[in-house]
């Protein structure tokens, strides 16, 4: 899923979701533009742009300012360049620093004034802060004229006594916090900025305040009493919500209960046993999914020549797991002490963030001892059917990425396949999941027909199979990032010793290269040594050309390896979060479906940053709210799981009137654990079920109002 570092120094990306994806989050908050005087009468103005402000005094990067007229006062008004990757402002405290800790959140008005749409965030900082510690981001996605509120939450105050008793986490209970949390009392600086941009942008900010109240420490004043905080469930103790499971024998009741309901609501009775529009025009079936554009849309087809709009979820029956090292007394009546749930005690895998990073830590499974519970001896193979069933129930037909191969087995509901492969770093390069993979090393082509040729008998040739997405939110950076990275690499790196042949045959010495880059070296040899990267302005032209060479050869090295396996599926992309559009053109050149993680509010108005018209599809998008339970909403945050109903409705008709999209997943199917998944400590609350298999009921009921109506509704819209 996505994430966003920004440093004081460099600010550097990833953002997803995938799941997809992050330690200092993106937490998109829009909603529609509200008067200051509309919120609690305590709202502090930190910045209002009326009076006393200097433009020429702030600190900028690649942006010009100046102020604009807007009613009875003045707007900052925002012209954005793409010349670097995170351009934007610092707005300091006048007076050192902004005791906020009254105050919920941060909140600015935003009007986007230029011609096409964009991501405006704002991070703010105390002392030390690097974008994943001692700050907090949010942000917010408008089109043309579009106006909004971006909000940026502050954590609640932390008192001595309970910092640092939790951990490993993103989100807290009300009160308890970890070192590197945003400190309210201490806010030295904000900054504005716009992600990554492909594009110039034109941008108004008005009425920066702090805002709400912040809510006081949750649970026993003591804080001895306040543990176990976590139940035998997984779920928070200290706080109760509908649908909070207080007995296996309600799983089991619950259970029965569901049943009789997808017996009433099997489905849609105008799908065929695909998911595709039956009742709809009938086109060429080749017996496998394809792409075909319909009308002045894009569409899949399916097996039985169906249109055929994706409409999924990421992650079905793959289960997440918690760290139970460390946390001795969190859990009461663990269920991790019983004999039927030992196959849920389980080494993890490598942590790659946060408290554990670095090492593998013994973790518990809440989810899986929960569907044990409820299932009975039989769970992997009931909650796998159940699984289908409630897929076509809820008006839902893709198994989207990362999910478990003992749901997709049963070819019930089509489903996308997930290829990671190995090969050898780019030395030079740097992203949030890695660095990126040296595509001219013999070892990137050896790596991914390896992963391919495993799918033979599997995956590839079978109908139910969409196709491939082949990474996942990979560091594209700035369109000259992978080749100053190579430059940056040792002189043994198979990208830097392509980048150099490329430069022989067009300067030919290096007294002509020297000449055109500013630079003094000695010999092509000591350039090979060299380990930096030549003035951008001076090298661009060079710079930018191998870049597309080497995004060009790895969306081309991969399509030829899925084609060679599974002719008839679909090289469905690497699922872009941060991209530029160098190598958005190569996936468009090679890819069958060009794909994004896309965690905003609404679609609708999407534009790849050049001219392509080619089919696109979602891999990533979901909304969180804190009223069952929960201490994360995810990357876009809501109120409410009302509001997260009407944010998922709001979002998937984005998508279908868009006429490139094909298909949007949401991800996942299941809440992340309370106390935070191994991988990189996320706890959102994201799942269309939650810890203990009970449906969001409210997502479900969204779900089947878009999904039943779907095909109708994107054919005339």
């Amino acid at each position: 899923m996505p994430m966003l570092p920004l440093s004081t120094v460099a600010m550097r990306a990833r953002v997803s979701g995938a799941c997809l994806l992050i330690a200092a989050l993106l937490a998109p908050l829009a909603s529609a533009p509200a008067a200051p005087s509309g919120e609690a009468k305590g709202a502090r103005m930190l910045y209002d742009f009326d009076k006393g402000f200097e433009v020429e005094r702030v600190t900028k990067r690649d942006v010009t300012l100046r102020l604009v007229k807007r009613g009875a006062g003045s707007a900052l008004r925002i012209a954005s360049g793409h010349a670097q990757e995170w351009p934007g402002i610092d707005l300091p405290a006048p007076e050192g620093h902004w005791d906020l800790s009254r105050y919920e959140y941060l909140a600015l008005e935003v009007r986007n004034v230029g011609e096409n749409p964009v991501t405006v965030c704002c991070r703010v900082d105390n002392p030390g802060a690097d974008g994943m510690r001692h700050c907090s981001t949010g942000s917010i996605t408008l089109g043309p004229g579009e106006a909004g509120t971006l909000k940026v939450p502050f954590p609640p105050l932390v008192s001595p006594a309970r910092a640092g008793k939790l951990f490993g986490m993103r989100g807290y209970p009300p009160g308890w916090g970890t070192p590197g949390t945003l400190d309210p009392t201490n806010v030295t600086n904000l900054v504005v900025f716009v992600p990554n941009p492909s594009e110039n942008h034109l941008f108004e900010i008005d009425h920066v305040r702090a805002a709400g109240t912040n809510p006081p420490p949750e649970g026993p004043a003591d804080v001895a009493a306040f543990f176990p905080w976590i139940d035998s469930f997984g779920q928070y103790r200290h706080r109760d919500w509908p649908g909070k499971v207080r007995s296996e024998a309600e799983l089991k009741r619950r259970l029965a209960s569901e049943q009789a309901e997808l017996r009433r609501r099997p489905g849609p009775q105008d799908w065929n046993r695909y998911g595709g529009w039956e009742a709809g025009p009938k086109l060429a079936a080749t017996g496998f999914f394809r792409v075909e554009k319909y009308q002045g849309k894009w569409w899949l087809v399916d097996p039985e020549g169906r249109l055929f709009f994706s409409h999924g979820i990421d992650c079905v029956g793959m289960l997440d797991v918690t760290p139970i090292e460390e946390r001795e007394g969190w859990f009461e009546e663990f269920p991790g002490d019983r004999p039927e749930f030992q196959e849920f005690v389980v080494p993890q895998a490598y942590a790659l963030h946060g408290h554990y990073a670095g090492r593998s830590p013994k973790c518990f499974g809440f989810a899986g001892a929960n569907l044990k519970r409820k299932y009975g001896a039989d769970w992997k193979d009931a909650a796998a059917a159940m699984a289908h069933r409630r897929l076509r129930s809820w008006g839902l037909n893709t198994i989207g990425n990362w999910s478990n191969e003992s749901v997709t087995r049963l070819r019930q509901t089509p489903y996308v396949a997930t290829i990671h492969f190995g090969g050898k770093e780019l030395e030079g390069s740097e992203g949030y999941w890695g660095k990126f993979r040296d595509v001219f090393d013999p070892s990137f082509r050896a790596e991914i027909r390896k992963q391919m040729a495993a799918e033979v008998g599997r995956t590839a040739g079978d109908p139910w199979c969409l196709g491939y997405f082949v990474d996942n939110e990979i560091a594209w950076g700035d369109e000259v990032s992978l080749a100053e990275a190579a430059l940056k690499s040792p002189a043994e790196q198979a990208a830097k010793r392509a980048f150099l042949d490329d430069l022989r045959a067009k300067y030919t010495t290096i007294e002509k290269l020297n000449a055109a880059w500013g630079t003094a070296h000695p010999s092509w040899e000591a350039l090979l040594a060299h380990r930096g990267a030549p003035d951008r302005q001076r090298a661009w032209d060079d710079l930018t050309a191998f870049y597309a060479r080497t995004a060009e050869t790895y969306f081309r090295v991969i399509r030829d390896a899925v084609k060679e396996v599974a002719p008839n599926q679909l090289y469905l992309g690497c699922r872009f979060a941060w991209v530029n559009a160098r190598a958005v053109a190569a996936a468009a050149k090679f890819c069958d479906v060009v794909s994004y993680n896309l965690y905003r509010t609404s679609v609708a108005d999407f534009r790849l940053p050049i001219e392509a018209d080619v089919p696109l599809i979602i891999g990533e998008f979901h909304f969180g709210a804190l009223d069952r339970g929960m201490l994360h909403t995810g990357l876009v945050p809501v109120k409410s799981q009302a509001e997260r109903a009407a944010a998922y409705k709001a979002y998937v008709r984005g998508a279908l009137r868009h006429p490139q999209f094909v298909g949007c997943h949401w991800f996942q199917w299941q809440d992340e654990p309370t106390t935070g998944r191994v991988y990189d400590e996320e706890n959102y609350q994201i799942g269309f079920v939650d810890i203990t298999d009970t449906p969001y009921r409210e997502t479900v009921a969204a779900a089947r109002e878009v999904g039943y109506k779907m095909y109708p509704y994107r054919l005339q819209e």
